[in-house]
């Protein structure tokens, strides 16, 4: 292990930057102080039925002008909103009455829960920064139809907006609360009664509580965003720190906060290989326990861990030589999963994640693997976040049992925070004894800081290292010899500085991972490499043709191996256009360098060793995905190591009703390289059907030409009482790698049934 130049230089600008005093607090200060409510205790509980009872709500605290962030910054909103809040020891209430008289009348077809096109139609948003901390919050949103959506937001959801698919590990879309939604259209708009337990969310111990908190409404014919507390244009919800503040909630009561869930499984799987079919029945128990420790900090315990009810991952096609990064869809590890994470700024070219869940009980191939148990410690001590976890796996698929145990601390400044991370994973078999007589383990170290000066300047970084033990690695000449260490180990460092206003993106970044940084329970797509980015982008208004917002950018991004030989390099020029009607229209290009090492095959066609230089031009549409029919459109023709690539895209989708919905997608590669031709076809198929906002389908079926494969996947959800579900799901894989458009012969099936069953304290 050893200290470069360039690593000695990332540490100490991270140093620097953790003395530099931020000023985004007293500009927070200032926004809050002009956007207060006060909270009204009331001792009749509202009833939740979409009608506002004037006797009970009339006493709340009301909210009555919102201002406009879209189209017209600072403007009051178009259409009258009236939110009225009130709460008793164990609930938050929150009523909604949005008028809307516009030709577009009320937008509403979406009934299942957290779907994201409910962000596309008319709903609320609340966000809750219970901790008053400026960084982190819950959010929670509806709709006419009362359909939910809610999510964690960790650092102010850094990394934040959506970017080509791709989300910011700092907001946990899969977080499911427990809170209740009665919502009714009007003729002149729509109503919507909203009650939030306190045991839902964490906060301090004081007796005297104050929030930030924010609310948004989106009118999604107009496609318009009002704020109770304005946001800059530059910014969503997630800024917390610019959020106003709910003051005088008093005597809060959590009860015992405890939750204990238990849950049965029963079921079969069918799996055929080398044409013998073998059956198996299978029936299971397991438990998941959640118990506040304090108002702040919460104790997740899980026995016999079972994710029958998480969604198969979405196809992709991969013509690189590096491993694509699949989200997180397990509920276990996806609550408060922000506060475990370090990692590189942008969801987008994402150099590395520390830390990464699907690394445990996760083969590569996306196969299960027996998680015997796991307990988890998250939450807030003062201005200190602690996140402590250790999950138990077991012996299968040729897999030996492991354990993870992942630390993660920061301290807390306003917006600025500074941590340490500590990853452990280990052969260790059920009963604690090493396995195979070996101490095999991976470990990685890290401190990390996230220092914001002014409200629009933040810089983010780490500082790593990792300790493998018992592992064969190659020599620093690659392709030669091997030799067999007792363990190795190596560096790695990470720094982002952004500037982000509403006219300006500009943001640099540097990574530097050495040969043997080696972090296995994280997500690093290539190390031995120092990479370099800068990226500069405008956001002018033009006011013409129906465009509401332009946004050239161009980034270059230089890379070279440890010695400083160059080894891929990319030209990126882009002109984005946001249309007034929600549409959006991309045209970029891409000028490529890349130099190939070792020869890699793409669909068995070898692409030999050597420096390719090649363009890539795209163009891509999206209209405005809240309409109740819409449409996407893509054409990216390319260079491609000496040959040439064709990329085309299509999607269709419909919402035929509020309950019925569909999306169809097809993407095709048409590659003709020097050592053969080959086409890639990827296409899926969606359909959604909510029976009510507790109850709903969703099937997805896809088509994989690069590994031959057609499967199909359906998750019903009934959420029978809150926190408490049954699932059914039904996944099928037929692969045949002879002719795969002829017939497709099974390789797995599986019917699975899960219920849970959620009972507080």
């Amino acid at each position: 292990m050893r200290f470069t130049p360039r690593i000695v230089v990332a540490v100490s600008a991270l140093a620097l930057s953790a003395f530099v005093v931020p000023d985004d607090g007293l500009h927070a200060q200032q926004v809050r102080a002009d956007y207060r409510i006060q909270a009204v205790r009331t001792q009749v509980a509202p009833v939740l039925d979409g009608i506002l009872e004037e006797n009970v709500w009339g006493r709340g605290g009301l909210i009555d002008e919102l201002i406009q962030q879209e189209p017209v910054e600072g403007a009051r909103a178009t259409e009258d909103t009236e939110i009225s809040l009130l709460y008793d020891s164990e609930t938050l209430y929150i009523g909604v009455r949005a008028w809307e008289r516009s030709e577009y009348g009320v937008v509403a077809t979406e009934m299942r829960r957290d779907s994201d096109r409910i962000l596309d139609e008319d709903n609320i948003q609340i966000i809750l920064d219970t901790f008053d901390d400026s960084r982190s919050g819950y959010m929670f949103v509806t709709n006419p139809l009362g359909a939910k959506l809610d999510q964690q937001v960790f650092n102010e959801g850094q990394g934040g907006a959506t970017q080509f698919g791709f989300s910011s590990s700092n907001i946990n879309r899969d977080w499911d609360g427990v809170w209740h939604v009665a919502a009714r259209t009007l003729d002149d708009g729509w109503v919507a009664e909203i009650a939030i337990p306190m045991v839902t969310v964490r906060f301090s111990e004081a007796d005297q509580q104050t929030w930030g908190m924010n609310i948004m409404r989106n009118m999604g014919g107009k496609n318009e965003q009002a704020f109770w507390a304005p946001i800059s244009q530059e910014f969503t919800i997630t800024r917390v720190s610019m959020a106003g503040r709910l003051e005088g909630l008093e005597s809060l009561n959590r009860g015992m906060d405890l939750r204990v869930t238990p849950f049965v499984t029963g079921g079969g799987t069918s799996t055929r290989e080398s044409n013998v079919e073998t059956n198996d029945w299978q029936r299971d128990a397991g438990l998941d326990v959640k118990y506040g420790l304090s108002a702040g900090l919460n104790l997740d315990l899980t026995i016999n861990t079972d994710f029958a009810q998480a969604e198969v991952d979405d196809e992709q096609v991969n013509l690189t030589r590096f491993a694509l990064f699949f989200p997180e869809k397990r509920d276990f590890f996806l609550e408060n999963s922000g506060q475990f994470r370090i990692g590189s700024a942008n969801p987008f070219n994402r150099y590395a994640e520390l830390f990464f869940s699907r690394r445990i009980g996760l083969t590569d191939t996306g196969d299960n693997v027996p998680i015997l148990g796991g307990a988890r410690l998250t939450g807030k001590i003062g201005q200190n976040d602690v996140a402590l976890m250790s999950v138990q796996t077991d012996e299968a698929l040729g897999t030996a049992a492991e354990n993870f145990t992942v630390a993660k601390y920061s301290r807390n400044w306003g917006r600025s925070r500074v941590g340490a991370l500590f990853v452990n994973k280990t052969d260790i078999d059920a009963f604690g004894d090493l396995a195979n007589d070996t101490s095999y383990h991976n470990r990685t170290y890290a401190i990390d800081a996230s220092i914001a000066p002014h409200p629009n300047f933040t810089i983010v970084g780490f500082l790593s290292a990792t300790e493998t033990s018992g592992l064969r690695t190659p020599l620093d000449d690659p392709g030669t010899s091997t030799r067999e260490d007792e363990g190795y180990g190596g560096m790695g460092s990470y720094i982002n500085m952004e500037w982000l206003d509403a006219d300006w993106r500009i943001y640099a970044e540097y990574a530097d991972f050495e040969n043997d940084y080696n972090p296995e329970v994280g997500f690093l797509p290539r190390n031995g490499i120092r990479t370099s980015k800068w990226h500069i982008e405008r956001n002018p208004r033009p006011d013409f043709w129906g465009i509401r917002v332009l946004s050239p950018m161009v980034n270059y991004i230089y890379t070279t191996d440890q010695t400083g030989l160059r080894v891929a390099d990319r030209w990126h020029y882009m002109l984005g256009m946001r249309f007034d009607n929600g549409a959006f229209l991309n045209v970029w290009w891409n000028d490529h360098f890349d130099r190939v090492e070792r020869n890699f095959s793409l669909n068995d066609v070898v692409i030999p060793v050597g420096d390719y230089n090649f363009n890539e031009y795209r163009v891509s549409f999206d209209s405005n995905p809240s309409r109740r029919f819409y449409y996407g459109m893509m054409l990216a023709p390319q260079q491609f190591y000496g040959g040439d690539r064709l990329e085309s895209q299509g999607k269709l989708g419909a919402r035929l009703s509020d309950r019925l919905s569909t999306e169809a997608s097809w993407t095709r590669n048409d590659v003709s390289l020097p050592g053969g031709d080959f086409e890639v076809d990827l296409a899926s198929i969606r359909v959604d059907f909510a029976i009510s906002p507790t109850m709903a389908i969703r099937s997805i079926t896809q088509y994989n030409s690069f590994v031959e494969q057609f499967s199909s996947s359906a998750r019903f959800r009934w959420t029978y009482r809150p926190g408490s579900d049954v699932f059914i799901a039904y996944d099928e894989l037929r692969r045949d790698p002879t002719d795969p458009l002829s017939t497709f012969t099974f390789r797995d099936r599986r019917l699975i049934v899960k219920a849970t069953f959620l009972v507080t304290g």
